[in-house]
Order: structure tokens, then C-alpha cells, then sequence
């Protein structure tokens, strides 16, 4: 699992699935444009919503969850990153949100 900045992430959503990996509360608060909202505590049970063929940018609210996702799924024969900072430091960027 790779560590990737929050550039980094803005400039591969367009080619990699965002994963919010958020509870529903915390969603709330705004979302990446176009990122799959499945909760940490589901994701075994809706693993079929994700490409295997597609990377995948596992995000949270700091980056703590996400890394752990992003280490089960490359686990599961995805590829996976975290986006370090998770949507603290992305919002903080001033990056777009829905």
C-alpha cells in the first residue's frame, strides 16, 4: 500500500475509483466529486462495487481507516492506496467537495 498526497489523488480520480471509507455521519459533511461511499464496516459484504482491473484511492477522514482498507484490499488482489491526510487535508486544500 502506497501513501499518496492529496495532489497526487486529485490528479489520478479521474482514472482510479475514490473509495469514501467514511461513516454515513462523517460523509455528510461533503464527499470527493464522483468517490463510492461504502463504510469500512462494509466493505467485505459490497467488495463486488469495486473494479478489480481499477486502482483504487482509499479515502477517510485523516488517513487512519483508509490505510487499513487500502492494506485489505491489496490483500484481496486490488491495487490500493491511501490518500494521506484524508478529507481533513483535502478540505484544508480548498479542493472541491459535494
Amino acid at each position: 500500500m502506497a501513501e499518496i498526497t492529496i495532489a497526487e489523488a486529485e490528479q489520478r480520480r479521474s482514472s482510479a475509483r475514490i473509495l469514501d471509507v467514511r461513516e454515513d455521519f462523517e460523509v455528510e459533511e461533503g464527499m470527493i466529486p464522483g468517490a463510492l461511499h461504502i463504510p469500512m464496516g462494509q466493505l467485505q459484504a459490497r467488495l463486488s462495487e469495486l473494479d478489480p482491473a481499477v486502482p483504487v484511492i482509499a479515502v477517510c477522514r485523516s488517513g487512519n481507516r483508509s490505510a487499513r482498507v487500502a492494506d485489505a484490499l491489496n490483500g484481496a488482489g486490488y491495487t490500493a492506496d491511501t490518500m494521506a491526510g484524508g478529507m481533513i487535508a483535502w478540505a484544508r486544500a480548498g479542493l472541491p467537495t459535494t
